[in-house]
């Protein structure tokens, strides 16, 4: 059954857009009362589902008009859900993209993973995976590291503002925009997501049930690594993964818990529970006060939680949204 049918017969159950997930409780969904957060989020937020799908949304950026990309490696595209909460394709000529992510200049960059997904089961990948400029132009960023050795499976993208992006494999590593590519931190470290501060000057990574800080300078180059914060309520698990910054500089870190919320100087607000497992947050919204979750998991046509078929590519995936007290970052880092 195509992707696209599966789909139709999840919204045909009533998972609508714009449904409030506290008034439906589906198949697979905890408990997720919220917590007033001061000039965060109001106790009487409640979570509403904005996706679903048997394919993932990874790696997600908000966008100037309200809308916001996610990564799809599964499909080889990029999608955008738009301020309308309808889907479209923004991008079909990426080879498994894992993020995305968008700079004050609208320059997107992503993570091409071309065939290393283990769901795919082929005996071995020779297309280099790579770090791509998608927008406004179209081209490879970085396909090695600085002596030759392919990065092989990457992980998230966060682009510079200065024409570049940091990205994750392992550890932590900057692409200038002439294609440079130099080491922020790889000993010690087992990097997920990565995140700017509003002003450019921070580069946040998590590290397991860290979140490690670099100082960035002018040139996009890093110095004085040190932990920022810590998830204090992760029981067991890979422990951080997807980040955000509202305006005030508050840092959004998705872990096993639900969603950390730390002051600019790392301290613990807050964790807003969420409805399933989160990997990825992004603000965005025509006026930056929603906060958009994806989540692993979704319902399956049969009204309960999807199982991939033993043999097929496919890993569920949903996305949430809260109105917040908070806003987002408008200008992107830069």
């Amino acid at each position: 059954m195509k992707f696209a049918t599966l789909t139709a017969m999840v919204l045909a159950m009533g998972i609508a857009a714009s449904a409030p997930v506290s008034a439906q409780t589906l198949a697979g969904e905890q408990e997720a009362d919220i917590s007033a957060i001061d000039g965060v989020i109001s106790g009487d937020a409640e979570w509403e589902l904005a996706w679903a799908g048997f394919m993932t949304a990874d790696g997600m950026a908000g966008t100037p008009d309200g809308g916001l990309l996610f990564a799809q490696e599964q499909s080889n595209s990029i999608r955008k859900l738009g301020p309308d909460g309808q889907e479209y394709v923004y991008d079909a000529h990426v080879a498994g993209p894992g993020a995305v992510s968008m700079d004050a200049k609208g320059r997107v960059f992503t993570v091409e993973r071309t065939c290393t997904d283990p769901g795919l089961h082929m005996e071995s990948c020779n297309e280099l995976t790579r770090v791509t400029q998608i927008r406004p132009e179209h081209r490879i960023l970085a396909s090695s590291f600085a002596d030759g050795r392919p990065f092989g499976r990457l992980n998230d993208v966060m682009a510079d503002g200065l024409g570049g992006a940091y990205f994750t494999v392992g550890g932590i590593y900057h692409a200038a925009a002439d294609g440079t590519v130099s080491v922020v931190a790889e000993d010690d470290i087992r990097t997920n997501g990565l995140m700017l501060s509003p002003d450019g000057k921070t580069l946040y990574v998590t590290n397991g049930t860290k979140v490690e800080a670099f100082d960035v300078k002018k040139d996009g180059s890093t110095s004085n690594r040190r932990t920022f914060a810590t998830l204090d309520h992760e029981n067991g698990g890979f422990g951080g993964d997807g980040m955000a910054v509202d305006s005030e500089g508050r840092l959004y870190v998705t872990g096993g818990a639900g969603l950390y919320v730390f002051s600019p100087k790392g301290e613990e607000l807050g964790v807003i529970p969420t409805k399933r497992h989160p990997i990825t947050v992004a603000f965005s919204g025509p006026d930056k006060k929603t906060l958009f979750i994806g989540t692993m998991g979704a319902v399956g046509p049969d009204g309960k939680p999807w199982e991939t078929p033993k043999g097929v590519r496919n890993v569920a995936m949903t996305v949430y949204k809260v109105k917040t007290e908070a806003t987002g970052y408008k200008g992107r880092p830069k």
